[in-house]
């Protein structure tokens, strides 16, 4: 019976889980258009060039576009989130797979929440990154902050979304932006 099943002998556990379980995502969904709000070292950012057609990384630091790999796929958008959400406004696209880890404040995910919605596909994900702080020494603003109280603000929105927390720290909240529950029924 054993040899029908392919044996994992070791997955390592480590706190920045959340990136690879990201990209494996992004290999089943191919996502056209990939948004990251907040890019640190572009690690994650450039791990999602396969899977994505076009990528656009916004941060507010210029250093961070230093560690993008370069390619005709990618676009480094040297400005705070406010400012790339309003030139979405005159300039939109149509995001597949949107994923929001700039300021890890409460009011700072929501507003990007709120200014990016619009542009996230029906069908659309959005990815909330530091949800899920193990303990209260993680929500200092250097690390996870109070993003987590985002959660109980969004649940008021069912009609226009769904959601649902990992609970394993650093915490990773996945929301379909949906009007029915397949996307096939939205056509019919």
């Amino acid at each position: 019976m054993e040899e029908n099943f392919k044996m994992i002998d070791h997955i390592e556990k480590k706190e920045n889980w959340h990136e690879d379980f990201i990209v494996n995502l992004a290999a089943q969904l191919m996502p056209q258009i990939y948004v990251e709000l907040g890019l640190y070292h572009c690690e994650l950012f450039n791990a999602m060039i396969p899977y994505s057609e076009t990528l656009i990384g916004v941060d507010i630091s210029a250093e961070a576009g230093k560690y993008m790999i370069q390619s005709e796929k990618v676009m480094f958008m040297n400005m705070t989130t406010d400012e790339f959400a309003e030139l979405l406004k005159k300039h939109p696209v149509s995001i597949d797979l949107l994923f929001i880890d700039a300021d890890h404040t409460k009011e700072s995910v929501l507003k990007d929440f709120w200014n990016y919605f619009p542009f996230v596909k029906e069908q659309g994900l959005i990815l909330l990154h530091d949800t899920y702080p193990k303990n209260s020494q993680y929500t200092d603003k250097g690390y996870c902050g109070n993003a987590y109280l985002v959660i109980d603000e969004l649940k008021n929105h069912f009609d226009e979304f769904e959601f649902v927390t990992i609970p394993i720290h650093p915490g990773l909240t996945i929301i379909r932006k949906r009007k029915t529950q397949l996307a096939w029924e939205t056509s019919v």
